[in-house]
């Protein structure tokens, strides 16, 4: 029986579905029993620190990196024994500049558009030099773009040949503000299309863009859901501080039991805890004191992921 023929009818509204997949590098477990489930359009953000297990989840979970254990599908292929045919309908961006620098953007786009035979490279060329609003660079080298329009050409390559599922690693690291904001308005536009998006980001910002999210640390998959859920599940108290001489009270505060986690954010000092009455038993004689303006706050996803990473653990060595 032939790859496609093999091809699994895909559960209605999902794209990946996966159970217990592990990977370890040198004897070394980078990626430890994920399972997951992704619908069908959604921009689905991962998020952890460098050398978490991020790249590696996003390539065994579609196929292009086989898993020590574990098993799923990715657009209805056996990721163990499909690989091939789940690249043909994969777009892989990757942190790494890889289009040609002495060619031109249309140059890049005409040639990536004949190395995956289509019909029209010309014509799906020019169409997407239009989508991406290249049309006053097209002639321009590659070599001499800005990171933003290096980005949106690495784009334009990615989405030429339609994929169903974009890989976006790292897409924005390095770019300025406004050109992030042109990139995640397009990959909305793809998603609203129907196409499905896995990006890998640093950035709290771009995480709150996304549908929904996974967070990464050391291998294991923490939590994931929308943002609303991923917050709440986090089942943080947190407060706001504000007032004079905050460094020297989060000092005092980073020592105190029921105190999980002092951050300061501007002029602001955010306070959270996961025992709620040890927090409060904490803190109650700083607000007792009347000096500093305290207020319970809504936890931010930055307040969640500082809190997971600190109860997670380092799996190198």
């Amino acid at each position: 029986m032939n790859a496609v023929a093999a091809r699994k009818p895909d559960a209605p509204g999902i794209v990946i579905d996966v159970e217990g997949l592990t990977k370890s590098f040198g004897g070394r477990t980078v990626v430890k029993n994920v399972t997951m489930q992704v619908r069908r359009g959604l921009i689905y953000g991962f998020l952890g620190p460098n050398g978490s297990g991020k790249t590696t989840t996003i390539r065994m979970l579609t196929g292009l990196l086989t898993p020590d254990s574990g098993h799923g599908t990715c657009l209805g292929y056996d990721i163990l024994t499909q690989s091939t045919e789940i690249k043909r309908h994969v777009g892989y961006m990757t942190q790494r500049f890889s289009l040609y620098t002495d060619l031109s953007i249309r140059e890049n786009l005409e040639f990536v558009a004949r190395v995956h035979g289509m019909p029209d490279p010309r014509g799906a060329t020019q169409d997407a030099i239009a989508r991406l609003g290249l049309e006053n660079r097209a002639s321009q080298l590659a070599g001499e773009l800005s990171g933003g329009w290096k980005q949106r050409l690495a784009l334009g390559a990615c989405i030429l040949p339609s994929p169903k599922l974009l890989l976006l690693d790292e897409p924005t690291a390095g770019v300025d503000p406004q050109a992030r904001r042109e990139f995640w308005d397009e990959i909305h536009h793809l998603a609203h299309e129907g196409v499905t998006v896995l990006v890998s980001t640093h950035y709290m910002d771009e995480a709150e863009r996304c549908h929904e999210i996974a967070y990464i640390a050391y291998g294991e998959l923490l939590t994931r859901g929308t943002v609303e859920e991923v917050v709440a599940q986090s089942g943080l108290t947190t407060y706001t501080v504000t007032g004079g001489d905050l460094t020297a009270l989060a000092d005092e505060l980073q020592k105190k039991p029921g105190v999980d986690q002092v951050a300061p954010f501007g002029v602001e000092l955010h306070v959270s805890g996961r025992d709620r009455k040890r927090l409060d038993a904490a803190i109650a004689p700083y607000r007792a004191k009347n000096t500093k303006a305290w207020r319970q706050s809504e936890p931010t996803l930055e307040d969640v992921f500082i809190e997971l990473m600190s109860r997670s653990r380092d799996n190198f060595g």
